[in-house]
């Protein structure tokens, strides 16, 4: 996801002033990479306004049910000492920034319960995400509360402000690589979140034409 309503939703002055200054920063949209399979249900979108809450969930569990069975069976035929992971972006994926009103935001389910299967079969869970690094402690705080397990978390530094998005999230997700795991899954719902390669296969989340940032 690129950056977004999230600052709102965290209520600390000094958050959103930084995030001000993000939010002028341009934003490459690359199209999703043709070497992954993203998936999306972003023909709910209309142009009446917002999508509701109940269309957003029915819509993120469709793809979580086309996710699971993969995951289910990727991790099943993993090698002996094989480390495997998953890549989640945060804001409307992980979290309802949208429509989580409240600190810590709540958790989008239909996301968490896949991310704690693959927690619970040894699978390392990263999150790569555009929220600037003045909030680092505070999204670790909610995403933990919320039940993920954290294996790694990384945000924007100052000189990651000025870059692509999508060429920073793929550096990001190189670097996990770099660490020996196999990226089985990327999760998002931006083309920016999923660009670039390095994942095995994509599930795209709704944006609903950038109605959700």
């Amino acid at each position: 996801m690129t950056t977004g309503t999230w600052t709102r939703r965290i209520g600390l002055t000094a958050v959103a002033t930084l995030a001000a200054t993000a939010l002028t920063v341009p934003v490459g949209a690359q199209a999703a990479s043709t070497d992954t399979a993203a998936t999306t249900t972003d023909a709910a979108a209309t142009a009446s306004g917002k999508v509701d809450y109940g269309t957003w969930q029915k819509d993120c569990q469709a793809v979580m049910d086309q996710a699971l069975p993969y995951l289910q069976q990727r991790i099943a035929d993993g090698g002996a000492g094989e480390k495997r992971a998953i890549v989640f972006d945060i804001d409307n994926t992980t979290l309802e920034t949208d429509f989580g009103f409240s600190y810590p935001q709540p958790a989008n389910k239909p996301v968490l319960r896949v991310a704690q299967y693959a927690q619970d079969h040894g699978v390392a869970l990263f999150f790569v995400t555009a929220r600037p690094g003045i909030i680092e402690e505070p999204t670790e705080y909610n995403l933990k509360h919320d039940g993920y397990h954290v294996d790694g978390l990384y945000v924007r530094g100052l000189f990651d402000l000025f870059r692509n998005v999508a060429d920073y999230k793929t550096a990001k997700r190189a670097a996990i690589e770099a660490k020996g795991y196999t990226i089985i899954a990327n999760i998002g719902n931006s083309a920016t979140d999923l660009s670039g390669g390095h994942a095995e296969k994509t599930f795209k989340l709704p944006d609903y034409n950038g109605q959700l940032s």
